[in-house]
């Protein structure tokens, strides 16, 4: 079973010092890779500025930005079973990329956005009938219901649910984290709260099962 995990937060750069990103560790990503090479899968992690140490027995392919990550699953969808898209990447890019550093002058700055490509929806576009499909929603409210409508605009096997922000079990950078696995099949589960490690092996179970 080849098994391929994106994982981490994209960047995007309006300047060469200056970006937007959002807070997502790799944590869960690195997770389920552990978990997935304990499981005998082959693994193949697309890492987004993840700090982490690679997980032993997984091939891990760093990449920075949105094009990057997206470039890098298309080469690696194709031979893949199964994909776990843990990444958090950003839904906006600056509009324009400024060659050097903008310089402070005492006034406000306005920075135009324009949307990023969906890197889900654009796999399930290629994938094979035999492929399965795992997607995550971060959601801070409404989860299933958020989580319900991208398992099926999308494309998916599965879709897994987790509340995030401050405070919260399963937020960015927390070690725990609970969640909510939704099948096409109607079929719904919960896994947790426990730590990501645990999280992810019963996860994993349960795919490989299915």
């Amino acid at each position: 079973m080849k098994v391929l995990i994106t994982a981490g937060a994209t960047r995007e750069f309006f300047d060469p010092v200056r970006y937007i990103s959002n807070p997502s560790t790799g944590k869960m990503g690195y997770a389920l890779a552990q978990a997935a090479v304990e499981a005998g899968c082959e693994v193949t992690v697309i890492a987004a500025n993840v700090a982490l140490a690679a997980p032993a027995g997984a091939t891990v392919v760093p990449v920075t930005t949105g094009d990057e990550m997206l470039a890098a699953a298309l080469k690696a969808f194709p031979q893949c079973d199964l994909l776990f898209k843990t990444a958090a990447v950003c839904d906006f890019k600056p509009a324009v990329y400024n060659e050097h550093k903008l310089k402070k002058d005492g006034n406000g700055m306005t920075v135009d956005f324009v949307p990023t490509t969906d890197i889900l929806k654009t796999l399930s576009r290629e994938r094979r009938p035999e492929q399965i499909l795992v997607g995550f929603a971060a959601e801070t409210r409404d989860i299933e219901t958020y989580a319900a409508k991208k398992l099926k605009e999308k494309n998916l096997d599965f879709v897994c649910a987790n509340l995030v922000g401050r405070g919260n079990v399963g937020a960015f950078g927390s070690d725990d984290n609970t969640i909510v696995l939704l099948g096409r099949d109607g079929s719904r589960r919960i896994f947790g709260p426990a730590d990501k490690v645990s999280v992810a092996r019963a996860l994993v179970a349960t795919i490989l099962k299915k």
